[in-house]
């Protein structure tokens, strides 16, 4: 299960052609809802006399699904809900795409009819995508459809894949065939199998049938096999340092690997005039369409926080954060915490069951409903739609001294929503912004429009589920 790059994203292969072979079915689905309805309703000729109308209405059906299951994170390669979520989340995905269907059905022509196709058409298609989901699982999983991949090292380098691949999840589209033991290190890797090569290495990998080598070594200079690594990729098989590996199967950038120059010498980075046009544009349409859908919620919350605190207290929190190339901004919240919070004037990390939240204070940010005035902040170009969350000065002071490249994530504008809170549930540690960190660097790394409607889209899943919510 291969992965390739999509404007500049790293995309399972598997997972998409899932979304190509439901969409093919919900589009077959629409056709047979017709039919049937043809032959339940008593209307001889009707499919006859609809059929031109249907290609259509199939696509747009289609579409809507596909793009609501992708909301629901169903075709996320790292999901790791047992069937019980995977069924909560189809039915969710579904319920969504029968009402923006039936919205879009209702300005064409023959709603009431329609609407009863509907109906057969979703029932058909809720069962087939059961049926297709279950195959695909059991087809990923077999050994055939996954690279083989060969770890050369197995040290503390070649132990962070062990530490942070370990579950199913992580190994969607690879099987690891072991780790090579180079010269006399003391291998780090638990559970996994050590190779101590006693032939060339170019060899050993033809005779294994390796697809890929990663290069993890603690000291590479003294010991990379820079000829044995070069008559491999002579043969065919890919051969890639773990910041890359990282990068392509798990979105992130290992901070404690990349080298000095990582970010200075890479050519993926865009900040030409059309892309900060296009991301600018992008920002302004999100953000007024997000304003337009959210204004009543924002009104309700609004009033419910004058109830619980009394209609003198502040609705808005205004908070200084760090914006692009590290200028400093007033970002703009629901107020979520008591008017004291830090009364004594020292920033803290939120914490869980922070006993600063108010009552109404908890629900919002669990729903990210206090996150929404920053659409303000949006529009006044302070922020972006998409990008890495802004932090405080006073902790970006404190972890730009203690962790690597972690001031390359103003290199963007922060965002209301971003791949790392797709990616990491919340944290308020200075671990925890390291791992965010990394997130954060492929985003600023691989960003574009692309990326970031697929973010817009899986912040869906966040809302309604709850991940990285404090």
């Amino acid at each position: 299960m291969a992965t390739v790059r999509v404007f500049n994203h790293h995309v399972h292969t598997s997972f998409y052609w899932l979304a190509l072979v439901d969409a093919a079915l919900f589009v077959l689905a629409l056709y047979a809802g017709t039919y049937i309805y043809s032959l339940v309703g008593a209307h001889p000729g009707s499919f006859q006399a609809m059929i031109q109308e249907i290609p259509n209405r199939a696509l747009i059906y289609a579409v809507i699904t596909v793009l609501c299951l992708f909301a629901m994170g169903l075709y996320e390669p790292r999901m790791r809900e047992g069937r019980s979520g995977v069924l909560i989340r189809t039915l969710g995905g579904f319920a969504t795409a029968s009402l923006f269907t039936a919205g879009v059905f209702t300005l064409l022509p023959d709603v009431q009819q329609w609407r009863s196709i509907l109906l057969y058409t979703v029932l058909l298609s809720f069962s087939t995508n059961l049926i297709s989901r279950i195959v695909f699982i059991n087809l990923t999983d077999l050994e055939q459809f996954k690279s083989r991949v060969l770890v050369y090292g197995s040290g503390s380098a070649a132990a962070t894949i062990t530490s942070s691949m370990r579950r199913k999840t992580d190994r969607q589209g690879f099987t690891i065939v072991g780790f090579v033991r180079v010269d006399d290190e003391n291998p780090r890797v638990s559970g996994e199998r050590i190779i101590n090569l006693r032939q060339p290495l170019a060899e050993y990998a033809k005779q294994t049938e390796i697809d890929q080598i990663v290069v993890a070594l603690d000291n590479k200079r003294d010991q990379t096999p820079t000829d044995e690594l070069f008559k491999c990729r002579l043969q065919g098989i890919k051969v890639m340092n773990l910041v890359n590996f990282f990068e392509r199967e798990a979105g992130k950038i290992l901070v404690d690997f990349a080298t000095p120059g990582w970010m200075t010498l890479t050519e993926d980075l865009r900040s030409d005039a059309p892309s900060s046009l296009t991301k600018r544009s992008f920002d302004i349409c999100a953000s007024f369409v997000l304003l337009m859908s959210t204004w009543p919620i924002m009104l309700v919350t609004a009033l419910a926080i004058w109830i619980e605190d009394g209609f003198k207290a502040p609705i808005f929190f205004s908070q200084q954060r760090v914006g692009l190339n590290g200028k400093a901004f007033q970002v703009l919240k629901f107020r979520s915490m008591s008017i004291d919070a830090e009364g004594d004037g020292k920033a803290r990390w939120a914490t869980l069951n922070d006993s600063r939240v108010t009552r109404v204070g908890a629900f919002i940010r669990r729903t990210r409903i206090d996150e929404l005035p920053q659409i303000f902040n949006v529009l006044s170009g302070e922020m972006a739609f998409i990008g890495p969350r802004p932090e405080r000065p006073e902790f970006v002071q404190q972890l730009a001294e203690q962790i690597p490249f972690y001031n390359s994530r103003h290199a963007v504008k922060p965002g209301i929503t971003g791949w790392a809170q797709l990616c990491y549930p919340y944290g308020a540690s200075e671990e925890d912004a390291r791992q965010k960190l990394q997130f954060d660097l492929y985003y600023v790394k691989n960003q574009s429009l692309f990326l970031d409607l697929m973010i817009t889209l899986s912040t869906v899943e966040v809302v309604l589920f709850g991940k990285g919510a404090r």
